[in-house]
């Protein structure tokens, strides 16, 4: 299963600057504390180069990917620049309030490998913080980025475990989770859920 997550974040090296521009932009800052948080990391890398952040953490889970992402830091020569915890869906080891912009792809799609914890998020982020939760290319990846991986990626996510979600689905979930407001359901660009706090 590890094998089959490693290689999907590779796979998706020409995506990330583009699905950084569109985190970016909902973010709306240049400074802050990022936290990029569980299996599919790596838009982060691109976070960092478009300098849309001050501080830079990967929260690694599961067991196992830690070894993986320092590795893939290393080979971009930002192991002064990204840190690497190792954690759990609930963000064990993340204190609370510590992150300006969480991002946390394939959150809501694997239920056979976690269970997306949205208080989890919402304790490590800031007053003022967000959440960008979800998955998809984002909205400004272009079909030529998309086209090479798309068969790929779709046989990967079947064999890690990804599951249909609807909105509705993640609205009932975060009705669930006791998140009634300061969130918003994002179909541009994949499925994503903006939590502000």
């Amino acid at each position: 299963m590890l094998q089959l997550i490693r290689e999907i974040n590779i796979l998706w090296e020409e995506v990330y600057p583009h699905l950084a521009r569109h985190i970016g932009e909902v973010y709306g800052r240049s400074d802050g504390d990022v936290l990029e948080a569980g299996p599919f990391c790596g838009v982060i890398y691109d976070l960092a180069r478009q300098h849309r952040g001050s501080s830079f953490q990967v929260a690694s889970f599961p067991s196992g990917m830690k070894g993986f992402y320092e590795d893939e830091i290393s080979k971009r020569g930002m192991g002064d620049t990204i840190n690497v915890v190792e954690t759990r869906p609930s963000l064990t080891g993340v204190d609370d309030e510590t992150a300006d912009l969480v991002v946390f792809r394939g959150a809501l799609f694997f239920p056979s490998l976690f269970q997306i914890d949205y208080q989890a998020i919402r304790r490590v982020l800031k007053p003022g913080g967000t959440a960008f939760v979800g998955g998809g290319f984002g909205k400004y990846t272009p079909e030529e980025a998309i086209r090479p991986i798309a068969q790929r990626s779709r046989e990967l996510n079947l064999r890690i475990g990804k599951t249909e979600v609807t909105p509705e689905t993640i609205r009932r979930d975060l009705e669930t989770n006791d998140i009634t407001d300061g969130f918003e359901i994002v179909t541009e660009g994949g499925l994503w859920v903006v939590l502000k706090k």
